[in-house]
């Protein structure tokens, strides 16, 4: 695969590559065609080295004896970002240096799949960027995204959604869901809102007061 860069302003989102299981190749091409950045996680470039992606910038913690010199040359011209700090992990890391450089949004691939560990903590970790970033994650089968407050967008009929709480979510309310909730709460662990589906052709609007929700748009 070749390099990206059909360059958009800066309101179009980097593209964050970590090291769960691989998407398809097509995804992965149509997310490369409109991001003007991608970064790569230390524990992934040789992977997407093998790929042929020409990437902008390589960070995380670069444990492991992890030799960097080797990207500086095929990767020229590439930013390292050494971040030692132990307390957060290599996304985190790649979230917050998008942060500090002004770029509004993000979507990430390969955070899904492989360790299970990883995968959860990927993505819960986004919720608490709502108001940073805007972060999506895509596999090959997902979508997924923090809600806002206040949502609505439009859906095919039989579109599976699944509304999952990070925590508690309260005062939950929907329209046009097959299972319609109405000033309901969600609890990880005890209820959650998985495999829902869209009711007709139309918008679908979402509600809720207190916590963090997440919105997985799926398919088999």
């Amino acid at each position: 695969m070749s390099s990206h860069h059909i360059v958009r302003d800066d309101q179009e989102p980097a593209l964050i590559i970590a090291n769960g299981a691989a998407c398809s190749v097509e995804l992965m091409g149509q997310l490369l065609e409109w991001s003007p950045l991608v970064v790569v996680l230390d524990s992934a470039i040789e992977r997407v080295v093998e790929l042929g992606i020409k990437v902008d910038v390589l960070i995380g913690d670069f444990d492991r004896d992890f030799n960097v010199d080797i990207y500086r040359e095929k990767q020229y011209p590439i930013d390292i970002i050494h971040i030692a700090d132990q307390n957060s992990t290599d996304l985190e890391k790649a979230f917050n240096y998008l942060i500090d450089r002004g770029i509004p949004a993000a979507n990430v691939i390969w955070a899904t799949g492989k360790r299970a560990d990883h995968t959860i903590t990927n993505i819960t970790n986004i919720a608490k960027y709502r108001e940073k970033l805007k972060v999506t994650i895509y596999d090959d089968y997902s979508r997924i995204y923090t809600l806002p407050f206040e949502f609505k967008k439009w859906y095919e009929k039989d579109t599976i959604i699944s509304l999952i709480p990070i925590g508690e979510v309260t005062d939950i309310t929907t329209t046009n869901l097959l299972y319609p909730l109405t000033n309901e709460s969600l609890i990880l662990g005890e209820r959650t809102g998985s495999s829902n589906s869209v009711l007709q052709d139309g918008l679908v609007t979402i509600s809720y007061k207190q916590g963090y929700l997440l919105m997985m748009e799926c398919h088999d």
